[in-house]
């Protein structure tokens, strides 16, 4: 069966972020974050898009399908729930809809990763993003980490957030 690849850049660096999608053999990276700016070096869109490129990855900015700002906020004040419930509104809309479609055609295409913030993908809009594309065309849904090429998918429940109340799902 084909996969949905996804992962969350907090706490690595572009060259590991990199060598993870490359040992994946994913050759697009979806990016589902609302505003693809980023404090990290080398996440920021046009210098994200510049590097995969380098490296025979295409990038794919999906504004539609980003976590709207209370949805952000939800998150990061650790309520879950509200950030789901506004998340799940969110992806009924018409934009959001269109982007689940053009996403879908996407993935279809070649080996792709959504990417967002966030390390933890149970706590992030991405896994809800993928549970939707995966429920259109049957694909699985496997969460990558840097550094842990030999084992994609792992239980998160004992994975540290490196900046806990910091931020979860950031842009």
């Amino acid at each position: 069966m084909s996969m949905i690849f996804t992962i969350g850049y907090e706490g690595m660096d572009i060259d590991r972020f990199v060598q993870t999608l490359k040992a994946s053999r994913v050759r697009q990276v979806a990016d589902v974050r609302a505003v693809a700016v980023s404090r990290k070096a080398g996440f920021s869109k046009k210098r994200l898009d510049a590097r995969l490129l380098a490296e025979g990855i295409r990038y794919r900015h999906f504004v539609s399908l980003g976590d709207p700002k209370p949805g952000r906020e939800a998150a990061r004040a650790g309520d879950f729930e509200a950030f789901e419930a506004i998340y799940s509104a969110h992806l009924d809309s018409a934009p959001a809809q269109d982007g689940l479609r053009c996403l879908a055609a996407a993935v279809r295409e070649a080996p792709t990763c959504l990417l967002c913030f966030e390390r933890d993908p149970r706590t992030c809009h991405r896994t809800l993003v993928a549970q939707e594309v995966s429920r259109e065309i049957g694909f699985q849904i496997q969460h990558l980490f840097a550094g842990a090429s030999e084992c994609h998918e792992r239980n998160t429940a004992g994975v540290q957030r490196h900046h806990p109340g910091e931020s979860a799902t950031a842009a």
